[in-house]
């Protein structure tokens, strides 16, 4: 499987194991880049006009164990292509952010991974995934089973109109499951992981509409957490979130990391510095760069990467 092009590092043993995993910390300022900005805007006019651009994928990237691999990846919508020749493995354990321009593509590649662009008539794909090694396209594959194997957390919270109890507790329920000492453990179980527990655990036979907006999306990510997806999806999770509760569910991805692999897109960037351990920098379809966090903020390898992260575009 090819990953593009990738950038030669020296692969010394980290001193740590913090330095083997670096955590993400907040955007420093940048040192000048040393390539020149005719170089740089020449990129993005191959990309305009449509020429093949190689991504840079960081040695960081592929010395992780990947949950999921996507391989040369394109998406149609009719005529129009949305997504060229993408190829990145996504970390297991860790927490991958997708961040670029509005209308790069973070959204359809999200949604690609469950199939969910598959409810567009229009879509026509190319390329494949895998989780965990099972091909996700293809005409043998159980799209409701797929889906089962993975959690979703959209922009807006959408609790089921039932109890909190009967939202944490769905995909056990739709799968049978009818032991109350099961499913109280479950519920119990993904309401603490989803940092709710003690806010709602007085609350549980109440409608999960009746919780705050905060909380909503809090209870979401417990019904997601609660059939213990191989992959946790979140499609700007914080877009309709205040600060306060937006700290809470940035709080939160940090206590699922290790626990679950998560993919998130956010167009927040100070939110990826803060909270994913790998970020990927989309551009009109393409992955341009993707590497550890902390080296995109810091020291990326592209031109285009810093001038995009330190508001230059985009």
């Amino acid at each position: 499987m090819s990953l593009g092009q990738s950038v030669d590092k020296p692969r010394a043993a980290p001193a740590s194991p913090s330095e083997a995993h670096p955590q993400p910390s907040p955007p420093l300022a940048l040192a000048p880049h040393p390539r020149s900005a005719p170089l740089a805007s020449g990129r993005l006019a191959s990309i305009a006009l449509g020429q093949a651009v190689a991504s840079v994928i960081h040695d960081s990237v592929t010395r992780e164990d990947a949950v999921l691999h996507i391989e040369h990846f394109r998406l149609w919508y009719g005529e129009k292509q949305a997504l060229f020749d993408i190829s990145m493995p996504i970390p297991r354990g860790r927490v991958t952010a997708l961040i670029g321009p509005s209308g790069c593509g973070k959204s359809t590649l999200l949604r690609s991974v469950n199939r969910l662009n598959d409810l567009i008539d229009t879509v026509r794909i190319e390329g494949q995934m895998r989780l965990n090694g099972d091909p996700t396209y293809g005409p043998g594959v159980d799209v409701i089973e797929l889906r089962k194997r993975m959690g979703m957390v959209f922009q807006k919270s959408n609790p089921f109109p039932m109890s909190v109890y009967e939202n944490v507790v769905y995909s056990l329920r739709i799968d049978g499951e009818r032991n109350r000492r099961v499913l109280d453990e479950v519920c119990e179980r993904s309401l603490r992981g989803a940092a709710l527990w003690d806010e709602v655990k007085d609350r549980l036979h109440e409608s999960g509409l009746s919780l705050s907006g905060g909380q909503q999306q809090r209870l979401c990510i417990a019904r997601a957490i609660a059939a213990e997806p191989e992959v946790l999806l979140m499609d700007e999770p914080c877009s309709a979130l205040d600060p306060i509760a937006t700290g809470k569910i940035e709080d939160l991805i940090q206590e699922l990391r290790g626990t679950y692999s998560v993919l998130i897109v956010t167009h927040n960037m100070q939110q990826a510095s803060r909270a994913s351990d790998y970020t990927a920098f989309m551009y009109m379809g393409r992955v341009l760069e993707y590497g550890a966090t902390s080296d995109l903020y810091t020291k990326p390898h592209l031109q285009e990467t810093e001038d995009y992260i330190t508001g230059r575009f985009g």
